[in-house]
């Protein structure tokens, strides 16, 4: 058994082949209906997945694509699948990978919102997500250790992450200053001690000692990944087409002043500003959607925030629940057609949010692969991981806080919900058990607490 061990982790373990097109097909697939935990948990299983267990990308290369993915607007970690899936396969690599993130958690969230706008407030709903919120607590939690453990190999970088939570936690810094002053840090720290800012912190040798990966550390940049300013003026044009497309259709079939036309230009003006990821761009879609639209009430936004924390997908597709909810409020297609108005309105909120993530990963990823291994340019990506895994635990502070004290710190303790956290968390740290199983179980448990009392 020591001997398996010795050779999983051996540099000279046999290399994985290459998957092809439809086995990636497959697991993109799968993750689409597995990404629960929000941006840092997707994040640590596309790792565990795809640098630990499968062996497809190795970790200098998924922490390099990850930096870029960091600094976009827009959701990190389905932009991530995206660049991972471009690089792997081409252009239709990358629009599968990214598109399959986001579909089961379309449909999931108009099935969902459906049930919640056609029969309302649920009791064994409420408890199935009474459950699943501590436990995405503790997969938020996991994440933060995951990712921590590998991107924080100094106290250089240990600094820069506990300055990021507390300039996020206490001060209320904006995400975006925080990461332009992380990567000015990285960029001074690669200037004049590289050492520490390399791709691992310091500790290269310990980096590579991994098993080959089928993209590996030193492996040839593909044909397809090199940049090119043809190739750059191509994806831009189809980009802005499509977007074009889209928005003068609606614009000439409906008007401007339509409910559907309107969604989509805010909602590509939102797509523009989720630097920080969804939690930063939460407090415009509110004003814009329930406050200046009126397209649904608050504690209509505030259920939706509840199935998106729990629904697999990234947790901006809580933008799809305001589009069905307020297609289906506003009666688009008259009151006989409520469903099909939430589902079209569902849709083009969908598409006008993502596909700026397309276009930032398609254009951006050649010239962010030709860095590879260039400290210039990785130093300050180095020190804006850093900085993320500060975020990281922010996010998980403030997932614990709403938990458990629901109604402030003046209100009740969720006694129950506390259970259910160390139980998940307990189960991810101690016995490694897989996030759906461990977010199925504290579902059922929340149910029959919930049921109970």
């Amino acid at each position: 058994m020591g001997t398996e061990m010795m050779d999983k982790h051996s540099p000279s373990a046999t290399a994985p082949v290459a998957p092809t097109f439809w086995q990636a097909f497959v697991y993109w697939l799968r993750l689409g209906f597995l990404s629960f935990g929000g941006p840092a948990g997707q994040i640590a299983l596309m790792h565990e997945d795809l640098v630990e267990r499968k062996r497809w990308i190795s970790e200098k290369r998924y922490l390099h694509a990850l930096n870029y993915c960091m600094v976009l607007p827009g959701p990190e970690a389905q932009q991530l699948a995206t660049y991972i899936g471009w690089l792997m396969h081409r252009t239709w690599g990358g629009l599968v990978a990214g598109g399959l993130f986001v579909l089961p958690s379309l449909l999931i969230l108009i099935a969902l919102s459906w049930v919640y706008m056609a029969w309302g407030h649920v009791p064994a709903v409420a408890g199935v997500l009474y459950g699943i919120k501590p436990a995405v607590t503790a997969i938020v939690v996991s994440a933060a250790v995951r990712i921590g453990s590998r991107a924080l190999k100094n106290r250089w970088l240990w600094g820069i992450a506990m300055a990021a939570f507390v300039a996020i936690f206490a001060l209320g810094v904006p995400f975006p200053l925080i990461v332009g002053v992380a990567g000015l840090v990285g960029y001074l720290g690669g200037r004049y001690a590289p050492a520490q800012f390399a791709v691992g912190g310091g500790h290269s040798a310990t980096q590579q000692a991994h098993a080959p990966a089928v993209i590996d550390d030193d492996t040839p940049m593909p044909a397809h990944a090199r940049f090119t300013w043809g190739r750059f003026w191509r994806v831009l044009m189809v980009c802005l087409g499509l977007w074009a497309l889209g928005i003068g259709g609606l614009t000439l079939l409906l008007g401007w002043d339509a409910v559907l036309t309107q969604m989509a230009w805010f909602f590509t003006k939102a797509a523009l500003m989720t630097f920080g990821g969804a939690y930063a761009v939460l407090p415009y879609v509110y004003q814009g959607a329930v406050e200046h639209f009126q397209w649904l009430t608050p504690t209509q936004m505030l259920a939706g925030l509840a199935l998106g924390e729990t629904t697999p997908g990234p947790l901006i597709m809580v933008v799809s629940y305001v589009g069905f909810v307020g297609g289906w409020t506003q009666a688009i297609f008259g009151p006989e057609a409520l469903p099909l108005a939430g589902v079209a309105a569902a849709g083009v909120v969908t598409f006008f949010t993502f596909l700026p993530s397309f276009l930032f990963i398609f254009l951006g990823a050649p010239f962010i692969e030709s860095t590879h291994g260039n400290l210039k340019f990785t130093a300050p990506l180095t020190g804006i991981t850093a900085a993320v895994v500060g975020v990281i635990v922010n996010l998980a502070v403030f997932f614990a806080y709403h938990v458990l004290w629901p109604q402030g710190f003046g209100g009740r303790f969720e006694g129950a919900a506390a259970v259910i956290g160390v139980g998940a968390a307990l189960a991810l740290f101690r016995f490694k058990i897989g996030v759906i199983p461990v977010v199925l179980a504290s579902g059922v448990a929340g149910l029959i607490w919930r049921l109970a009392v």
